[in-house]
C-alpha cells in the first residue's frame, strides 16, 4: 500500500496535500535511517536492507542522524506533519519559511504544493543543509536552503505569509513575529504541543494549541544535541514526602501542561528488575535536581523542581484536567504567555 493511500484511509491526508504526498519520493530524501537493535546500538538501514522501503513509506518518524549515540535529526511522522500543514492553511502564491530542514521532506512537500520559489528553509547543521539541498535538487526541487539558527528566522525572504517549525521550542522567537506579515500564520511545536498563531498588526501573535501531541527534537545550536546533560547525583539533598503520585504526572494532558510551566526540564523514568516503573528523576541546566520514589522526594540545586510539579498538578487537576486544545499562547517580541480557554485567564507561574 502506498503512503498516500495509507494516510487517506486513516483520515490523515487532506485533498490539498494528496498530490504532494503522491509525487514526493521520500526514499530519495531519506536514503538511509537509523534504528536501535536489541542492545540499544544504532544501526544504519539503507535501501539494500529488507524492509527499508516499507519503513520509508509508512507513517513513521525516521531517525536520520545520530551524534555520539544521541539522535539529532529525523524525518518527522508524515501524519503529524500533514496535520501541521493543514493548520498552516497555505494558499497559492504564499511565501513560506520552514524552521529545521532536516532531511528536506517537508520542504519538498511545500515545494510541490507552492513551487520551489515560494519556499525558504533554515537548518543549523551544515552537513544536513548540504545533503538536503542535493537531494531536493535530485527530486526536481530548488527551494532556498540556508544554514542558520532558526530562532533568528531568515530575513532573506521576509515578510513571509506562513512559518512552520519542525523542531521543539519553549517560546516563540521574536524574529518570527517580525518576519511574518500581519495576518500571517505560524505553526510550531511549543512544549509538548503544536500551536497555531496568527500574527496581528500590534506586533504580537496569538492562537491556540492543536489537538494531539508534539514529538519533535528540541531546537539546538550548531554542534549541540538539544539535550539537557544530566548533572549527576548530588552529594547533599533535602528529603520529604509528596502527596502527588509521579505516575499521575505522566497523564498526557498533565505532561503537556508541565512542558509549558516547567520548560527546559529533562525527565527520566526509573524501573525495577521486572521492568515496572519505580520512580523518576528530573533535572535542569542550572543544576536543579529531583528524584521521586514511591512518595519520597529528594531534591537539590537552586530550584525545588518537584514543588513546582506539585503546584502545576494541583492547578491542572482543579481546572478539570484540560487537554491541549483548551490552552493558548500570546507572543510578543518580549514574552510568550500561556493561557487557558481565553487570553484573560493566564496560566500562573508555578515556581513563584
Amino acid at each position: 500500500m502506498s503512503l498516500a493511500r495509507s494516510l487517506l484511509d486513516s483520515g490523515d491526508l487532506s485533498a490539498e496535500w494528496r498530490s504532494a504526498v503522491e509525487m514526493v519520493p521520500r526514499h530519495v530524501l531519506v536514503p538511509f535511517f537509523y534504528r536501535q537493535d536489541g542492545t540499544g546500538k544504532w544501526c544504519q538501514i539503507s535501501s539494500e536492507d529488507p524492509g527499508f522501503f516499507a519503513a520509508v513509506y509508512s507513517d513513521t518518524a525516521l531517525t536520520t542522524q545520530v551524534t555520539d549515540g544521541i539522535p539529532t535529526s529525523s524525518s518527522s511522522q508524515p501524519s503529524l506533519m500533514l496535520h501541521m500543514l493543514d493548520a498552516l492553511d497555505v494558499q497559492d502564491g504564499n511565501r513560506v519559511l520552514e524552521i529545521a530542514t532536516g532531511a528536506g521532506y517537508n520542504a519538498a512537500l511545500l515545494s510541490e504544493r507552492l513551487g520551489s520559489d515560494r519556499v525558504y528553509t533554515v537548518e543549523v547543521d551544515r552537513e544536513l543543509v548540504r545533503d538536503a539541498r542535493d537531494r531536493l535538487v535530485n527530486c526536481g526541487y530548488n527551494p532556498v536552503v540556508v544554514t542558520g539558527d532558526g530562532r533568528k528566522g531568515l530575513t532573506e525572504g521576509a515578510p513571509y505569509d506562513r512559518l512552520i517549525a519542525t523542531c521543539g521550542f519553549t517560546s516563540v522567537p521574536p524574529a518570527w513575529i517580525q518576519q511574518v506579515r500581519p495576518g500571517g500564520i505560524i505553526v510550531c511545536p511549543l512544549g509538548r504541543g503544536n500551536a497555531r498563531l496568527v500574527v496581528g498588526h500590534d506586533e504580537r501573535a496569538e492562537g491556540r494549541f492543536l489537538p494531539g501531541g508534539s514529538y519533535f527534537m528540541g531546537v539546538r545550536s550548531e554542534g549541540g544535541n538539544g539535550r539537557i546533560p544530566y548533572p549527576g547525583d548530588p552529594a547533599e539533598v533535602t528529603m520529604r514526602q509528596t502527596h502527588v503520585d509521579y505516575l499521575d504526572v505522566e497523564d498526557d494532558g498533565m505532561w503537556f501542561a508541565l512542558s509549558l510551566v516547567l520548560p527546559e526540564i529533562a525527565w527520566a523514568h526509573e524501573t525495577g528488575a521486572d521492568g515496572a516503573r519505580t520512580g523518576c528523576r528530573l533535572w535542569a541546566c542550572d543544576g536543579s535536581w529531583a528524584r521521586v520514589q514511591d512518595r519520597e522526594v529528594r531534591q537539590a540545586g537552586p530550584r525545588p523542581l518537584w514543588n513546582a510539579v506539585e503546584r502545576a498538578y494541583g492547578w491542572w487537576n482543579s481546572r478539570g484536567r484540560p487537554e491541549r486544545e483548551r490552552f493558548g499562547v500570546t507572543a510578543t517580541e518580549s514574552s510568550t504567555r500561556w493561557w487557558l480557554d481565553s487570553p484573560g485567564t493566564p496560566v500562573p507561574d508555578m515556581e513563584s
